[in-house]
């Protein structure tokens, strides 16, 4: 297994166990730090395997931080209204 594999699966790993800690602000601060390291994990990657594995690795981020995308989603929306 790759170390970028290796990367993005202990991300998601983390997260999920971060998100069983229980939190005040709704785990959103957890989010933003699960968001900054998943970036660069996930162009390491689309850099070793290519856009069809970092599509699959960004899906898997997507589905575990799905509240973050669902509220960009909403703030898009609304600019372009």
């Amino acid at each position: 297994m790759s170390e970028s594999i290796l990367l993005a699966a202990l991300w998601g790993v983390a997260a999920n166990i971060l998100a069983m800690v229980p939190s005040r602000d709704n785990h959103w601060s957890r989010a933003y730090l699960l968001i900054a390291c998943g970036i660069p994990i996930l162009g390491f990657v689309t850099m070793q395997h290519g856009p069809v594995a970092g599509l699959i690795v960004l899906l898997g981020g997507m589905s575990i931080l799905r509240w973050p995308v669902v509220y960009l989603g909403r703030w898009v929306r609304s600019r372009l209204d």
